[in-house]
């Protein structure tokens, strides 16, 4: 293992200057709408680098060079879903979203249901992200592992401790500038890989691309109907397109993003900007990912998401080494401080403010949403150390990815009943919600992830309906 005194110093320097400048972005703040909605006046292009960064950031650094190192490039076909996703969400959502001012994703829900929805779907953001973004956190701490020899548990609460400073003091604004910095490193740090790769595997990429073909790895499109492969055109295309629906139009951690916007077309020119950037940049992570193969010649690993941090700290010259494992950690530290951020703000404005009467007192929102951010962070950090026994041969984005599918289904069908629909009530949607996501849940192994958001929405959206046509409307 390869990490020498200048790596380390690198890395220390890159790792304390990210903390410190999120520190101080966060000054001058008076109020919770400074701490959470970067006072609704960010560019477009930082939130469009942050929305980025956010969904994709740690996953697609680690494990998408994983997805291609053990099986193909068949993981495309999602990025077409993804794209046509976010042009569904920037003519159907943003516009009701910017029809008011909206603090989170589900106050939409309460002004068209009542404040009994907005919890209960705040209540499922909360327990998904906790659960999803425990596991981003924890495949983060591999690469910090690998070099110091830390265990895990450690590697994860190093990792924690730094991100959470940033984010206390920082607030939003803290989190999109970063996003934006740090996507810039580790796109970096793959451009550096395919260099790489081309001197170190005799033959250069076209001797990998011409292994990758005969072994079938340079597959795109597959036109099988089996809803149980996770990676077909049509999963992709309809499944992808649905699960952006959800992950970009009801998740809070992307919302907020499109929240702090100076308005409702910005917002729509960062969310679509952002789709042809994830296509770019899973295409590239996907090649670093056969180049590894052809390196390492097919070797089996017993954690998928170890192969390309592997790579950097062992073949990468000195300096640089430090420099791409402190783009793993930044990347990290911006996932994880996007998802405490907006898990304090659906706290603070979902549940807190209502039940204390400080719905319009800016100075209290921003005092309780710091005490939330710590608290979150806490649980965030718990729920990666308790991951690690269930790691064993997994990819950290395919768990992720399939933990947000399961309720994404329920709450798109419940955006969709009370935006495109007016007779189904509260109870109606609560009811259909719960309904489809424990359908979901039951029949999780039968399918694909790709196509949970599908079934969920549609179960959602066809209960809803038909309990608001047998129940009289004032009832609901």
């Amino acid at each position: 293992m390869r990490f020498g005194v200048l790596d380390l110093v690198v890395l220390v320097m890159y790792l304390v200057g990210v903390t410190a400048w999120g520190a101080w972005l966060g000054r001058g703040q008076k109020g919770g709408t400074d701490y959470f909605l970067g006072s609704r006046s960010l560019p477009w292009w930082a939130v469009m680098l942050s929305v980025v960064a956010t969904e994709t950031s740690t996953l697609t650094f680690l494990s998408i060079p994983g997805v291609a190192y053990t099986g193909s490039l068949v993981f495309l076909q999602l990025t077409v879903g993804y794209l046509l996703g976010r042009i569904l969400v920037s003519l159907i959502f943003l516009p009701a979203y910017y029809a008011g001012s909206l603090t989170t994703a589900y106050a939409l829900l309460e002004q068209r249901f009542g404040l009994g929805a907005r919890r209960f779907t705040s209540a499922i953001f909360m327990v998904t992200r906790l659960l999803a973004d425990s596991v981003r956190l924890f495949a983060t701490a591999i690469p910090l592992a690998l070099i110091t020899g830390w265990p895990y548990s450690a590697s994860i609460a190093v990792i924690g401790v730094l991100t959470v400073i940033y984010t206390y003091f920082g607030g939003i604004k803290a989190v999109v500038w970063v996003d934006a910095l740090q996507m810039g490193l580790y796109l970096l740090g793959a451009f550096i890989a395919i260099v790489a790769i081309q001197s170190l595997v005799p033959g250069g990429w076209g001797e990998v691309m011409a292994s990758a073909g005969a072994a079938g790895k340079l597959q795109v499109i597959d036109l099988s109907f089996d809803l149980t492969v996770t990676y077909t055109l049509w999963a992709g295309v309809l499944g992808g397109a649905v699960f952006t629906m959800a992950s970009h139009g009801t998740d809070q951690l992307i919302v907020q993003r499109l929240l702090t916007c100076r308005d409702q077309r910005s917002a729509q020119k960062a969310l679509t900007g952002s789709g042809v950037a994830v296509v770019v940049q899973f295409a590239l992570f996907l090649f670093v990912g056969l180049g590894l193969w052809a390196f390492y010649q097919g070797r089996e690993f017993a954690v998928p998401d170890e192969i390309f941090p592997l790579f950097i700290v062992e073949q990468l010259p000195a300096g640089i080494t430090g420099l791409l494992i402190a783009g793993v950690f930044a990347a990290a530290m911006s996932s994880l401080s996007s998802s405490i951020n907006a898990l304090a703000s659906a706290t603070a404005y979902d549940y807190w403010a209502p039940l204390v009467g400080a719905v319009d007192d800016e100075v209290r929102v921003l005092k309780a949403g710091k005490v939330f951010t710590l608290v979150w962070a806490a649980l965030l950090i718990g729920g990666a150390i308790l991951f690690i026994p269930l790691s064993e041969g997994t990819s950290a984005v395919e768990v992720a990815l399939g933990i947000a599918s399961l309720v994404y289904g329920g709450l798109l069908g419940a955006f969709a009943l009370g935006v495109l629909t007016k007779r189904p009530g509260q109870a109606h949607a609560i009811i259909a919600m719960t309904v489809a996501i424990a359908a979901v849940t039951l029949v999780r192994d039968q399918i694909a992830w790709p196509w949970y958001v599908l079934v969920g929405s549609g179960i959602t959206l066809l209960v809803g309906s038909l309990l608001s046509l047998a129940t009289p409307k004032k009832a609901a």
